[in-house]
């Protein structure tokens, strides 16, 4: 009984209450993994080392026995919920008419998939689509029914996904820098996601054309 009390005391409090400030958001104590009674506790975890400013390594570091192909699916659910917010920042200034094409340098000219047939898209179009694109295929009852277990045949999905979204921190860096680095500043999203994509092998390093922060 004093067990069942204590659990569900400590789902409570990691709750947000409707109507609760800005600044008085996520104002729980954060708790080992095998303590957060959640069916999400690996997002949770993952979310709260993000809140508490750890390390880059430390953020995708897997707790101890930790499934490490559902350990990658939700490292990747977080990078696409976080890339949204990223691309709203280039929304104003990355436009059809001043970024018609999806490029990174004038080398680099990426098709967008999410079509029939991949075609060209303005920037901000390739932004949009790929990340849709991206969370219709994590959302996929067909591809990943269980967030608690990722089959093998799956797996192969998650190259793909991240090549792609490691193009729009491209195309941020090399056209829209200053917006780029303020974000980067606050966050070190894109240093997360590339030190993760190489970790788990997931991005060829010859694709990693982002200079690596000194």
């Amino acid at each position: 009984m004093t067990s069942t009390t204590s659990s569900s005391t400590t789902s409570e409090k990691r709750r947000n209450r409707i109507g609760t400030k800005n600044g008085d958001l996520y104002q729980w104590t954060h708790i080992p993994y095998d303590q957060i009674n959640s069916n999400y506790a690996t997002q949770e975890y993952i979310q709260d080392k993000i809140r508490e400013n750890e390390s880059v390594e430390d953020i995708i570091e897997p707790p101890e026995s930790h499934d490490l192909h559902v350990w990658q699916y939700e490292q990747i659910r977080q990078f696409t919920l976080e890339l949204n917010h990223f691309a709203v920042h280039f929304s104003d200034v990355c436009t059809a008419k001043t970024c018609p094409k999806m490029k990174a340098t004038e080398d680099w000219l990426f098709l967008c998939a999410s079509h029939k047939a991949t075609q060209e898209c303005s920037a901000i179009d390739y932004f949009f689509h790929t990340l849709d694109n991206t969370s219709a295929l994590l959302n996929s009852e067909k591809l990943f029914p269980k967030r608690i277990e990722i089959s093998t045949s799956s797996l192969k999905q998650f190259p793909s996904i991240m090549r792609r979204l490691y193009r729009l921190f491209a195309h941020a860096y090399f056209h829209h820098r200053e917006i780029y680095d303020q974000i980067e500043e606050q966050t070190h999203l894109c240093e997360r996601f590339v030190t993760f994509a190489l970790k788990y092998s997931l991005v060829p390093p010859s694709s990693l054309i982002i200079p690596s922060p000194k």
